[in-house]
Formats: structure tokens, sequence, C-alpha cells
């Protein structure tokens, strides 16, 4: 008979043995990714100086895309990198580990479907590829193979049923043990924790909701509204955002249709086609050019420069975070690596000089947001992407509005020094920055120039391409951190897994993006509610606004990607109905979605902020706090952007 202990490491050898060969694949796919980034930079230096380009580059990034994504999909599982929003279930799985095992076990089979499908819809284009010889390229320029593509894609989709079934089987050890600890709890005394039936009476009666309105007589429209209500009880509940996002819209597609053989082509296509293109190489380029500054220590230089520029002005160093972190966010364009790091680098400089602790983590967490709105953004490109609109136009556009923000935080500290000195500084100790030098600022600041030169100079001026310009800054941003001397081989191997985990919960989550596209688009939805809003005689101001407060509310439970993944295949017909400039709809939306990062209870980036800092006693509630100005700082700014679209639109041609 097996035992629970035979079970339980019969169980971590499973877990232990799909990690380390997930790793494995993953981890080879990372160094493709680094070989991308070879191809492009040799495709950009054969261009340009030998008027000799690389032939089929564009088609090789844009199926090495799709074949990276799967190959890391499983690991990304197994590391816990799948977006989701995990308030609810981590409560659970601390106070009711049996129920939270049951809900985290329907999840995980969920996923498995999800996964099955996609292998079950690709396997005929891999038959097919095989036999038939496909290539992609041009005939007597460059060809390639399709099937090892397409049998990358088939066999991460098995590798992702095989993570999530070793992810049940770890829930069900949870379950098992949590039964035996209550069982003993009963024999030796009368505090028993309770299993959390309650909980799960709950989740089946949401389930049998679910069953008895697939197999109700729904129109399109009632089953759309009922596809997204089931999607956000689900991703509130804790699964995970592109399982659920890509198997509420598979079923609403099945139902809609009332054929599962088009569900399951549909969404064979949205796996494949919909990040194979070149464009989407920018994703891992840039996360991988962000986390070589972050080595580079980059933004520490820029910190200290700019503490020492602003030393003596009132609340200096709070505007010298901002300032950083602008910086910062011109070569990354990620918020959150902003956040861990500035926590470092910043919070204990500011403490040493007499500030409050509040109000620097407040600083460190509020201006992170910058990261995700001055260009590059990684959350413009996705919003590019999600509306078809020019990567390279939203850049632009971001610029005005990015220095706004910038010296409406600056703004803000110096009137908050100034009018509420108590909340800003903890003692009147001088503030003193020294060994910094002109000489010394100006060769720290050199590499960030270069950088920017590279990145936005290349985007700008029209040499290179979003995705060209990221590969050509990761090329130069590894330079700088070689010639600094701070890019260690171990190093250079956690940035690359990192840069792969970072970009499959990107990339996976465009995926279900396009298949919740498709199921909206049949439902009529969007259509409907265009019609409403105009029969309620709303004009675009008016609409934005409700838009803002609905942005707001949902980034309180959900992160930035997942609001704009849900909500702009509803929005954004409305907005274009409405007379709406999409690019300035973009930056709107960017700015508003980064204000859920700083509100509770989810606020991501006080999450990482608490992560980061080594003062363990700093609580939630304290970082919350003190990111309290800069939401209204940010809000305000919103609304100025709303009231005045031309502030997005100076550069527009």
């Amino acid at each position: 008979m097996l035992t629970f202990s035979a079970f339980r490491r019969g169980t971590n050898q499973a877990v232990s043995a799909v990690t380390a060969l997930t790793g494995v694949i993953s981890g080879a796919a990372s160094i493709w990714i680094f070989l991308l980034m070879i191809l492009i930079c040799a495709d950009i230096i054969g261009r340009s100086m030998f008027n000799q380009p690389v032939q089929g580059v564009a088609e090789i990034v844009a199926n090495s895309i799709v074949a990276i994504v799967f190959l890391q999909v499983a690991h990304a599982l197994m590391s816990g990198r799948m977006t989701r929003t995990d308030i609810l279930i981590a409560w659970l799985e601390e106070e009711r580990p049996f129920a939270a095992g049951i809900i985290r076990i329907f999840f995980h089979m969920a996923g498995i479907f999800v996964f099955l499908m996609i292998a079950q819809g690709t396997w005929p284009k891999l038959v097919d590829a095989w036999a038939e010889n496909e290539f992609f390229g041009a005939q007597g320029v460059f060809t390639a193979p399709v099937w090892p593509i397409k049998a990358c894609l088939f066999g991460g989709s098995i590798l992702a049923c095989l993570a999530f079934a070793t992810q049940a089987l770890h829930d069900i050890k949870v379950m098992l043990n949590a039964g035996r600890m209550a069982s003993l709890r009963v024999r030796h005394s009368r505090d028993v924790r309770p299993f959390g039936w309650g909980f799960i009476v709950f989740f089946v009666i949401v389930l049998l909701l679910g069953y008895a309105t697939a197999v109700s007589d729904l129109g399109r429209i009632g089953i759309g509204l009922a596809t997204i209500g089931f999607m956000l009880v689900l991703i509130f509940s804790g699964a995970h955002i592109a399982v659920v996002l890509i198997l509420l819209s598979f079923l609403g597609i099945w139902l809609i249709r009332d054929n599962p053989t088009v569900a399951v082509r549909s969404l064979a296509l949205a796996a494949d086609g919909a990040i194979n293109r070149y464009l989407f190489g920018i994703v891992p380029l840039f996360v991988l050019m962000g986390l070589i500054v972050d080595v580079a220590d980059i933004g520490r230089d820029a910190y200290r420069v700019a503490a020492w520029l602003l030393q003596r002005i009132r609340g200096g160093l709070g505007m010298a975070t901002v300032a950083a972190n602008a910086v910062f966010a011109s070569i990354t364009g990620i918020s959150l690596a902003s956040a861990a790091m500035f926590s470092r680098v910043a919070v204990p400089q500011m403490e040493a000089n007499g500030y409050n602790k509040r109000f620097a983590l407040g600083v460190v967490a509020g201006s992170s947001v910058l990261g995700m709105l001055i260009p590059p953004s990684l959350l413009l490109f996705i919003f590019g992407v999600l509306a078809e609109q020019s990567i390279g136009a939203l850049f632009l556009a971001a610029i005005v509005p990015g220095i706004v923000l910038a010296l409406a935080f600056c703004i803000g500290i110096y009137v908050l020094a100034t009018l509420r000195p108590r909340m800003v500084m903890q003692s009147h100790r001088p503030v003193e920055i020294e060994g910094e030098t002109w000489r010394t600022a100006t060769i720290k600041l050199m590499p960030i120039f270069a950088l920017v030169i590279i990145v936005l100079g290349g985007i700008y001026t029209g040499f290179f391409t979003p995705t060209e310009a990221g590969a050509a800054g990761a090329a130069a941003a590894i330079l700088v951190a070689l010639v600094k001397r701070s890019l260690t081989w171990k190093k250079f191997w956690r940035v690359l897994v990192e840069t792969g985990l970072v970009s499959v919960s990107i990339l996976v989550l465009i995926i279900a993006a396009s298949m919740y596209s498709r199921m909206l688009t049949l439902s009529t939805i969007p259509q409907q509610i265009t019609v409403m809003f105009a029969e309620f005689g709303f004009d675009l101001i008016g609409f934005m606004f409700v838009y803002l407060l609905l942005v707001i509310v949902m980034g309180m439970i959900l992160d930035s990607t997942s609001i704009m993944l849900i909500l702009l295949p509803l929005c954004l017909p409305i907005v274009s109905e409405l007379g709406g400039n999409l690019i300035w709809f973009g930056i709107v939306t960017v700015i508003a979605v980064e204000i859920g990062l700083l509100t509770p209870p989810f606020g991501l980036t006080v999450y990482v902020v608490k992560a980061t800092i080594a003062d363990r006693s700093t609580t939630l509630g304290d970082i919350f706090g003190g990111t309290f100005p800069f939401v209204l700082m940010m809000t305000l700014v919103t609304v100025i952007l709303i009231l005045f679209p031309g502030l997005s639109l100076i550069f527009e041609k």
C-alpha cells in the first residue's frame, strides 16, 4: 500500500526531475535569444557598413520567437513566473491549504486542457510541414524548414502539460498533508484549523453556474458577457491569467459558433500566429538590455550624479530619485526593475541623510512607474500590438507626457518638503554627496547618453526598427558592463535565464489576448457597447473619465498587462467610434494602468519594493502610505492628458 511518505518522496522527485528538464530546455531557448541579438546586430553592420544585409533575418526572428516561447513556458510555470493574481489563493495556501489545493488542482487541470488543445491543433500542421517540406522565406534568397518550429510548439505544449500535471501532484501532496495535520490536531487538541469547506462549496457553485451557462440557450452577447464574468472570477481566484483568457475564449468561441473544431483551429492559429512577427523580438531584446543595464550599475551611477546635482534643494534626494528613474527608464522600459534597483540604492542614501523612510519608499515606488511610460516601454509595445498602432509613434508620443509626469513628481516633492517638511524629513542633517566632481559625473553619464542615443536616437531617426534598437541596445549594454567589469559568466547566465522567464510571461499573455479578441469579435460586445454609449449621450471625454475610473479600480486587483489585455479589445472600437486618437489613448492608458501598480491590495510595485528592502519591519501599509501622494499626482497628470490630447501628439506627423 502506498504510504503518504512514499507519495511525498515520489512527488518531490517528480517535481525535481521536471524542473531540471524544463530548466535545461529553457536555458537553451535563452541562449537562442542571445543568438538572435547577434544575428540582428550582424544584419545592422552588414547593411550599414557593407551594403550586405543578412538574408532572412526578419523571418528567422519571427519564427524563433514562437519556438522560444513554447520551449520556455513549462519552466516559467515551474518557476512560478506565469502571471496570476495571488491575493486570495496566497491567503488560502497559508490559512486553508486543503481548499487551496483543490482549487489549484482545478487550475492545473485547466492548464493541461488548454495546452493539450494547442498540441492537438498543432499536430496536423507539424505533420503537413514535414510531409510537404514546407519552408519560410523566399526561394532563391533564403529558405528554412517550418517543421522544427512546429515541433517546438507541439513539444513545448506537451511539456507544459507535464509541468501542470506535476504541479497538480504537488498540490495533492499539500492536501494530504493538510488532512494529516488536521487529524493530528483532532487527537491532541481542540484547536483544529478548518479545511475551508465554505470556499470549496463556493468554487463548486461557480463551476456549476458556468456549466449551466454553457448548456443554456444564450445569444452571442450573453455568451460573451458570461465569459467575461467568469474570467474575472477565476482570475481573482488565483488562476494563471493566460490560461483563463485562453480557456474561456476557447469555450466562448465553441458556444458562439456551436462548433468545437472552429475553437481548436482558432486556438492553434493564435498560438502560432499571434506572435509570429519580427516586431515581437523587441520583448526579449529590451528585457535583456534592461537586465544588463541593472547588472552594470548604470542606474546607481545615474542616481549618484542626480543626488550630487540636487543635494542643496529642498527634497533634493527625492527629486534625484525621480531624475535617475527617468534616465533609467529611457534605456530599460521595465518599471519593476527600477523599483527593485532604487530600493537598494536610493532608500538607504535618503535615510542616511535624514529623510523619512515612508517618504523615501514612496518616492522609489512612485517614480518607478516612469519606466513604463518613458520610451522604450514594454507596456507601450503591448498597446501598440493590441491596437495595431506604430510602436515608434507611441514612443514619440510618450516623450512629453513622460517629462510632464517627472516634473509633476519633482514639483510635488518640493511642495511637500516646503509645506509638510515633517512628512519628508525626520531630521535636518545636512545632505552631503562626497567624492563627486564634474569630471566623474561626466564619466558616469557617458554610457547612459550613449545607450539613449543608440536606442532612442536610432528609432527616432529611422536608422533602427524598434527590434533592431533592442538588439543594438542589448549589445551596447553588454559592452558597457564588460568595460566596467561588472559582468561575470555567472551573472550573464542568470540574466539570460531571467530574460527568458520575463519574456515568456509577457508573450504568452499576448497569445491569450489574441484568442480573447477573437471571442469578443464574434460576440459583438464591443459594437453593442459603442451603441450604448452613443444612446446615453457620452462624448469622448465622458467615456475617458469612466474608463479611467474602471482602470484604477481594476488596478487594485490586477497587474497592468492583464488590465490592458482585458479592457483594450472592448474599448478600442469605442474610442475609434467616438473620434479618439488611438496614440493619445495609448498614452493615457499606460499612465492609468500604472496607477494600479501603486494601489492596494495588489500594487505589484509596492510588493517588489517590500521584497527588496532589507528592513523587514517596514510594512506594506508604510509603502502604500508613502506612494499615496504619487498616486494623486499621476491621477492629476492623467486628467490633464485627457483634457489636452495635444500634449501626447506634439510629435505626430
